[in-house]
C-alpha cells in the first residue's frame, strides 16, 4: 500500500503592527481634553481662583465669595445668550445699552403711566424681544456684518435712553418706583437674596446656573442646538441641508434681548432707579466673557458651560482686586491679559481640534 502524503500545513503569519491612518488615530487624552471649549477658561478660572485665595485672604470668607459669586452672575446671565450668538456666527454690540433701554422702559412706563409694575416689565420684554428681531431681521435681510447692524442699534438706543429719559422725568434718571403696586412681588422674582449658612445670596445665582444648565442642553441635546452650530459653521453649509437660517439667526438675537431684559429688570428692582448713562462698555463685558470661555469670533465653536468660568474669572478679578486693596483701575489692564491669553488658547484649540 501506498501512503498518501498529508498536505503541509503552513503556519499563518506572525502578525505585524497594526497599520492606521490619521482619519482613525487617536491623540492622547490630554489632547482631546484640551481641545474642549471649556476645559482651557476652567483651568485658567482655578488659577485665578487660587491666586487671589492667596493673594487676598478676605476672598476665603463666605460673604466675600458670595459678591463674587453675584458680581459673575449678573455678568454670566447677559453672556450666556451672548455665547450662543457667537457660536451661530454673529455678535451683538448693543448688548450693554439693550440692558438699560429694557429698564428705563419698564420704570418710566410704569410710573408715568401710574401702572402695576408687572404691566411695566411685559412691555419692556416686548421692546427687548422686538430690538433683537430688528438686529436678526436686518442682518439676514441685507447681509450686512453683525458688527455694523449692532453698532447702529448701540448708538440708537444711546441715545434715546439719554433723551427720552430727560425729556419724560426731566433728568437723566428714572423716578424711584419702589412705592407702586406690585414692586413687592416684582423684587423677590429679579432682586431677592436668600440664606445659606448665615450668608446671604442673591437669586441671580441662581439664575445663572439654571439658565447655564438649559442652554447646555439646548446646545448638545436639542436640534435646535445643531442648527445654532451649523450657521456658525457655514450659513450657506446649513441651508442646503435644510437648516431655517434665517430662524435661527433671528432667534438668537431676540435671545440677547431676553438676557437685556432680565439682567435689566434685576438692575431695576435692586436700586429702585435706573441711571440713562449706564452700560456702555457692558457688551464688550459680556463678549469677552464668552471668549475667554471659548466661543470663536469666527463661528460654529463654543459652550454654554464656558462662559461660565469666564465670568466668573471676570467677578474673580473685579472683586478679588478690591479685596486685596489694590487699585481697582487694574481691572482693565486684567481684562486686556486675560482677553488675550484666551485670544491665544482658543487659536490653538480650533488648531488642535481641527487637526487630523
Amino acid at each position: 500500500m501506498t501512503q498518501q502524503a498529508e498536505p503541509a500545513v503552513t503556519a499563518p503569519p506572525a502578525p505585524g503592527p497594526k497599520q492606521s491612518d490619521g482619519r482613525t488615530s487617536q491623540r492622547p487624552l490630554a489632547l482631546r481634553l484640551l481641545a474642549r471649549p471649556e476645559v482651557g477658561v476652567f483651568l485658567g478660572a482655578v488659577a485665578v481662583f487660587v491666586f487671589f485665595l492667596i493673594a487676598a485672604p478676605p476672598v476665603r470668607e463666605g460673604s466675600a465669595m458670595s459678591n463674587i459669586l453675584y458680581q459673575s452672575s449678573t455678568i454670566g446671565i447677559m453672556a450666556l445668550p451672548v455665547a450662543l450668538l457667537m457660536i451661530g456666527g454673529e455678535f451683538d454690540l448693543s448688548a450693554g445699552v439693550a440692558v438699560i433701554s429694557s429698564a428705563l422702559t419698564a420704570a418710566m412706563l410704569s410710573y408715568q403711566l401710574s401702572l402695576n409694575v408687572w404691566m411695566g416689565i411685559v412691555l419692556a420684554l416686548a421692546m427687548s424681544l422686538a430690538v433683537g428681531f430688528f438686529n436678526g431681521w436686518l442682518l439676514v435681510r441685507t447681509g450686512l456684518p453683525s458688527f455694523l447692524v449692532t453698532l447702529g442699534t448701540f448708538l440708537i438706543l444711546q441715545g434715546v435712553n439719554l433723551a427720552v429719559t430727560k425729556l419724560v422725568t426731566g433728568n437723566v434718571a428714572t423716578d424711584d418706583i419702589s412705592d407702586m403696586d406690585g414692586f413687592g412681588q416684582a423684587k423677590k422674582v429679579f432682586a431677592s437674596s436668600f440664606e445659606v449658612g448665615g450668608v446671604s445670596v442673591k437669586i441671580t445665582i441662581v439664575y445663572w446656573l439654571v439658565f447655564a444648565a438649559l442652554a447646555t442642553w439646548v446646545l448638545l441635546r436639542t436640534k435646535y442646538g445643531n442648527w445654532i452650530f451649523a450657521v456658525g459653521g457655514s450659513k450657506d453649509s446649513a441651508r442646503a441641508v435644510g437648516v431655517p437660517v434665517t430662524f435661527t439667526k433671528i432667534s438668537l438675537f431676540m435671545l440677547v434681548g431676553f438676557g437685556a431684559w432680565f439682567v435689566g429688570m434685576h438692575q431695576l428692582f435692586s436700586f429702585n432707579t435706573v441711571q440713562s448713562g449706564e452700560g456702555v462698555g457692558q457688551e464688550l463685558i459680556y463678549i469677552a466673557a464668552a471668549v475667554i470661555g471659548g466661543c470663536l469670533l469666527t463661528g460654529g465653536y463654543g459652550s454654554a458651560i464656558g462662559p461660565v468660568f469666564g465670568a466668573f474669572m471676570f467677578g474673580m478679578v473685579q472683586q478679588g482686586i478690591v479685596y486685596a486693596g489694590w487699585n481697582p483701575d487694574w481691572f482693565k489692564a486684567f481684562l486686556g491679559v486675560m482677553l488675550l491669553g484666551a485670544t491665544l488658547i482658543n487659536l490653538w484649540v480650533q488648531r488642535t481640534a481641527t487637526r487630523r
